[in-house]
C-alpha cells in the first residue's frame, strides 16, 4: 500500500524528578543531602533513509511517545536518560506543523536527521540546594515536560521527469516499457491509483521517472485525485505531457494539453517554468487523419517545446524519447 500523507502526534519523554535524600550511615549522623538529579526525557528523531518507499509505517501509528527519564536516587545517583525513538522516512518527505502548516524539515538526502521533539530536562536533586543557611534542604525540582506537537508528514517523490496526462493516456504502459517499473495497466480511466517510480537506464547512466495518476479539469481544486498527487510533480525537473491522440480521445489533443498546463499553473505557478516535452501517444490508432496531432505539433513549435510522436504499446519511437530525456538530464 502506498501512503504519502499522514498526521502523527509526537510526545517526547518527560524529565525525571530530582530526589530529596539525606546521607544516613553509622557514625555519620549529619551526612547532609545526597539526592541525585533526574534523567533527561527521550528525544524523537526523524531519519531519512532508503529502503522505505512510502509512509505506510505511520498508517496505524498516530501517537509516538518517547520514554520518560528516570527519577534521581539517594547516594548522589542520577536517573537514567529516557530512550530516544528514531522514526525513518523515505527521501522526499516534508515535515510540517498541523497548525499553521509551517515547514519544519525537508528530507531530500538519505542520512539526514532531525530532532523533531526534544525530551524534557531532568529535575535537580536536593544536593544542589544546600547552602550555608540551609544545610538540610528538603527541596528538589520536578522534571520538565518533553515537547509535544502534531505534525504532517508528506511524501513528494523525487524524480527527474514526471509523466503528466489525463486518465487512460498510457502513462503506466509507457513507464513499464522504458523502465523496470511494473504498474497496474488497464483499458479504463484511473487504473493508476498511486504514483509509480521507475528508473530508466542508458548504459551506465540512469534517471528516475514518476508516473503520476491521471489529472482532470479541476484537479487543482481537488477534483478527481488532483491534490492527492499533484505534489509529486513539484520536485521533478522535466514534465512529460503524455497526450492521447487516438480518434476517440476526449478531450482532444490540443485541448488536453492546454487543460493540463492550466491545472498545473493554478496549483503552483512555478510548475509552468519547468522544462517540458509534449509526447503524442497511441499513434498506432490513427486512421490516416492527422488533423489533431498536427494542431498539437504546430502549437509546440510556436512555443519551442520539444514534440515527439510515440506508441507506448508498440514501442514506436521510445528510443527517441529516452534519448531526449537523457539529453535534458545531461544539461543539468
Amino acid at each position: 500500500m502506498f501512503i504519502d500523507r499522514v498526521i502523527v502526534t509526537l510526545q517526547a519523554g518527560k524529565g525525571g524528578n530530582g530526589c530529596i535524600s539525606f546521607r544516613r550511615e553509622k557514625y555519620i549522623p549529619r551526612g547532609g543531602p545526597d539526592g541525585g538529579d533526574g534523567g533527561k526525557g527521550g528525544d524523537i528523531i526523524i531519519l531519512c533513509r532508503t529502503g522505505c518507499e512510502s509512509l505506510i509505517d505511520f498508517k496505524y501509528k498516530r501517537l509516538v511517545r518517547a520514554e520518560n527519564g528516570q527519577g534521581g536516587m539517594g547516594g548522589r545517583k542520577f536517573g537514567r536518560k529516557g530512550a530516544d525513538i528514531t522514526l525513518t522516512v523515505p527521501p522526499g518527505t516534508v515535515v510540517k506543523t498541523e497548525e499553521g502548516d509551517q515547514l519544519l524539515f525537508d528530507f531530500t538526502t538519505p542520512g539526514q536527521e532531525c530532532i523533531i521533539a526534544r525530551g524534557g530536562k531532568g529535575g535537580r536533586g536536593n544536593i544542589h540546594f544546600k547552602s550555608s543557611v540551609n544545610q538540610a534542604p528538603r527541596r528538589a525540582e520536578k522534571g520538565a515536560d518533553g515537547d509535544r506537537l502534531t505534525v504532517i508528514l508528506e511524501l513528494k517523490l523525487i524524480a527527474f521527469a514526471g509523466l503528466v496526462g489525463f486518465p487512460n493516456a498510457g502513462k503506466s504502459t509507457l513507464i513499464s516499457k522504458i523502465s523496470s517499473a511494473h504498474p497496474k495497466i488497464g483499458d479504463y480511466p484511473f487504473t493508476t491509483l498511486f504514483p509509480n517510480l521507475g528508473v530508466v537506464y542508458d548504459g551506465y547512466r540512469s534517471l528516475a521517472v514518476a508516473d503520476i495518476p491521471g489529472i482532470i479539469a479541476g484537479a487543482h481544486r481537488g477534483e478527481g485525485m488532483g491534490l492527492e498527487f499533484l505534489r509529486h510533480i513539484e520536485r521533478t525537473t522535466v514534465l512529460v505531457f503524455l497526450i492521447d491522440v487516438s480518434p476517440d480521445a476526449r478531450p482532444q489533443s490540443l485541448e488536453a494539453w492546454e487543460t493540463l498546463t492550466t491545472e498545473l499553473e493554478k496549483y503552483q505557478k512555478q510548475m509552468v517554468r519547468k522544462k517540458k516535452i509534449v509526447v503524442a501517444n497511441k499513434i498506432d490508432l490513427l486512421a490516416g487523419d492527422r488533423t489533431e496531432i498536427d494542431r498539437l505539433a504546430a502549437a509546440c513549435r510556436r512555443k519551442r517545446i520539444p514534440f515527439l510522436e510515440i506508441s507506448a504499446l508498440t514501442d514506436t519511437n521510445l528510443a527517441n524519447l529516452k534519448r531526449k530525456l537523457f539529453e535534458l538530464h545531461g544539461d543539468e
